[in-house]
């Protein structure tokens, strides 16, 4: 697979379910004014994509948010196992912590396998952390506190709505979801 084809793939998953679905009712207005960077890694080992995550850190940092809101660093291949993947958030947290970036920029990641504690492999509600490939979303928490202070409501009401469209959309119609027309 082409990085090409995985941009596509991370677009159209972006479009459709986080934007399609609203799954963050704040990714549109930085989408549509391409603030939001997407980066395809092809790092062969954990010390490569570490390097990456470094780059990117410092990239997202020196640059204003008007140009880079928020990152997505993709790596197609390198996480197969979401298990591996989620304990790999730890080495995450290190990482923001020796670049001093506690309460400055926040990460979710994102897995093709993404379950939650307490579901079943099967439960539709983990699509909500579920993209094409593993995926480390950096945010800037200042734009985080801005978009939740804009939107109706609160953090816990978004993610409860999510779950409730998701059970609404059901398993067959996520999938429907990718299917390219």
């Amino acid at each position: 697979m082409t990085d090409e084809q995985v941009l596509a793939n991370t677009r159209h998953w972006i479009e459709k379910a986080v934007i399609g679905l609203n799954l963050c009712p704040f990714a549109r207005s930085v989408y549509v004014k391409n603030q939001v960077g997407i980066v395809v890694s092809s790092a062969r080992h954990l010390d490569a994509f570490l390097d990456e995550l470094d780059r990117e850190l410092d990239l997202l940092q020196a640059t204003p948010a008007d140009e880079i809101d928020t990152t997505l660093l993709v790596h197609p291949t390198l996480f197969p196992d979401f298990e591996v993947f989620n304990d790999f958030q730890n080495v995450v947290d290190d990482v923001l912590a020796e670049h001093e970036l506690d309460g400055v920029i926040q990460v979710a990641s994102f897995h093709p396998q993404f379950q939650f504690e307490g579901t079943t492999p099967d439960d539709v509600t983990n699509c909500t952390n579920r993209a094409p490939y593993p995926t480390l979303h950096l945010l800037r928490e200042d734009s985080v506190e801005r978009a939740v202070a804009s939107e109706a409501g609160d953090a816990e009401q978004i993610v409860e709505r999510n779950l409730q469209a998701l059970r609404s959309l059901g398993v067959a119609g996520w999938q429907a979801l990718f299917l390219k027309s």
